[in-house]
């Protein structure tokens, strides 16, 4: 585990102690880390940790947005396999550059992005293409005012609310238009008030949305894509409000990944709406963990079979996970919607999306009008 200050670790060491080993039977949570726990700040520990690693090997890059390219491109020219939160990168120009890094280097390049292996919105995903022409699609997501307090350090400076959850549906909606449908134009708008206020003083949006016009391929008919998120939102039963409504010409879905019908309340906890199909906290009845059914995990595990898969040489070609894992040569488009809101909102004008030849993103422009 690589971080910047090393005094953590301790804490990190005693939390992993109580929070998993003493709950689950058999759970070891030794780990080496970097820099050493008597360091106060290395900026460069990463550095060290990777080149501790062989060739082959797994990263999982969890750190403020604007590091992932940094990170990324260190570990893909050590020839490691790399996972990266979402969102990957903040430029379609990073990501192209992890594209041709990732082929150059014959590494499995994708992102961390759990609601694809959520049964229910995967399931959503297969549907969608026999709603024929893509018509409308909505998402909200939130995060409450506490969560300002908890990246005070890096919100407004390194990123957005929308490159950091906006980016989970930006990504379902483009892989639910793969071959489908294309965006074209963006044009953001956002409020604010409370972020900048106190007791947060973070200088950036509360709520950002992004209003986005696609195209259908074939048809050439327009549809219209409206995503939300806000880390301003009051406490409430769920600590992230998730939900999306997608219209085709023939069909629509809704899904509300927050509320699964499954209620809790205690003493000690307040009434909340719980979702252990996201991750399973309680054990089996045999004191084990028992959440590798759950998608959170499941996208780790995935992505780390896949990975094995590659080492074993079963597999030669990382790109033949394209269309199951969400892929740095599959996930363009997400970066392009993102980049291109942050773009609108600092111009205040629309940005248009232009492709090459093959269909990839590769530019952006303010509209003229």
């Amino acid at each position: 585990m690589a971080g910047t200050d090393g005094t953590k670790f301790p804490h990190i060491r005693e939390h992993f102690q109580k929070k998993i080993k003493e709950v689950y039977k058999g759970m070891e949570v030794e780990f080496d880390s970097y820099p050493a726990d008597d360091v106060a700040c290395d900026r460069n520990a990463y550095i060290t940790s990777l080149d501790s690693m062989k060739k082959g090997d797994l990263v999982f890059i969890f750190t403020p947005d604007n590091l992932h390219f940094l990170m990324a491109e260190a570990a893909i020219r050590r020839g490691l396999h790399v996972l990266v939160t979402k969102p990957i990168v903040q430029t379609l120009k990073e990501h192209a550059e992890l594209r041709k890094l990732a082929t150059e280097n014959n590494v499995l390049v994708a992102i961390e992005v759990h609601k694809r292996w959520d049964p229910i919105y995967n399931d959503a995903r297969q549907r969608v293409p026999s709603f024929k022409d893509f018509q409308y699609f909505y998402s909200y997501m939130s995060q409450p005012k506490s969560q300002l307090i908890t990246f005070k350090s890096w919100a407004g400076k390194a990123s957005d609310i929308s490159y950091y959850l906006n980016s989970h549906h930006v990504d379902f909606h483009c892989w639910a238009m793969q071959d489908l449908a294309k965006p074209v134009r963006v044009t953001a708008m956002a409020s604010d008030g409370i972020a900048k206020g106190e007791p947060y003083n973070c200088d950036t949006e509360d709520s950002i949305t992004l209003m986005t016009q696609w195209k259908n391929n074939k048809s050439n008919n327009l549809g219209t894509a409206v995503y939300t998120a806000s880390w301003v939102a009051p406490k409430a039963d769920v600590h992230s409000q998730q939900r999306f409504h997608y219209m085709g010409t023939t069909g629509e879905v809704q899904v509300d990944q927050a509320h699964r019908g499954y209620l809790c309340a205690s003493d000690d906890n307040p009434y909340s709406s719980i979702n252990p199909i996201y991750m399973k906290y309680t054990p089996d009845t045999e004191g084990y963990f028992s959440g590798q059914q759950g998608y959170g995990y499941r996208s780790l595990e995935e992505f780390t079979r896949a990975a094995i898969r590659l080492r074993s040489g079963e597999i030669t070609d990382p790109q033949h996970f394209n269309a199951s894992l969400a892929t740095v040569w599959a996930t363009t488009t997400s970066t392009a919607i993102l980049q291109a809101g942050r773009i609108s909102l600092d111009e205040g004008k629309a940005v248009i999306i232009e492709y090459d030849e093959a269909g990839q993103p590769v530019a952006l422009s303010l509209a003229s009008n």
